[in-house]
């Protein structure tokens, strides 16, 4: 069994925390509420001390967990009576497609933010840019940099990201499917 020392707890908040309130966003939509939902799956588990298999368990019963919060939220009388979703959209926010690949990019989305921090400043400047759609020129602009600049800091990042996410590419494919 994994047992949660309360250094292990923190280190699983501190990595999962920021993930698992976008998660629990996207059904409910409101960060706040997804905050509150976040923190009350971690009060739980602290306060049960829940024991694990591994690690991978966790992450499982976490995600599951918020989940299984926002959508008691989004079933809830307080929220019912200031907002509305037809049956269809709740029954496809209950459906496990939609729950597996909000997980999965959610853990993409980590890994590719990971990978791009391992680059040199002005490369992981110019690739989170050009994520967010810029075009070359309106990076070159943004950045006070040439065109060529960009290309080439451009090629050294994808030189160096390659390796990086090649374990990845199944995931990353699986988002972008």
């Amino acid at each position: 069994m994994y047992s949660l020392t309360l250094k292990k707890y923190e280190s699983i908040f501190n990595k999962l925390y920021s993930s698992l309130c976008l998660f629990s966003n996207k059904y409910v939509t409101s960060l706040e509420v997804s905050k509150d939902i976040v923190q009350e799956v971690f009060i739980k588990v602290w306060e049960d001390k829940i024991d694990f298999k591994n690690e991978n368990t966790i992450k499982s019963y976490l995600y599951t967990s918020v989940k299984n919060k926002s959508l008691d939220y989004l079933n809830s009388k307080r929220y019912k009576s200031t907002a509305h979703f037809t049956i269809n959209e709740m029954e496809q926010l209950v459906k496990e497609p939609f729950f597996l690949r909000e997980v999965v990019v959610l853990e993409a989305s980590s890994i590719i933010n990971n990978a791009i921090n391992t680059l040199p400043h002005k490369c992981a400047q110019i690739i989170k840019l050009s994520i967010k759609e810029f075009t070359n020129l309106q990076i070159a602009e943004e950045l006070g940099i040439s065109i060529n600049t960009v290309k080439t800091q451009k090629k050294i990042a994808y030189k160096k990201l390659k390796p990086l996410l090649k374990n990845y590419f199944i995931l990353i494919a699986f988002i972008f499917d």
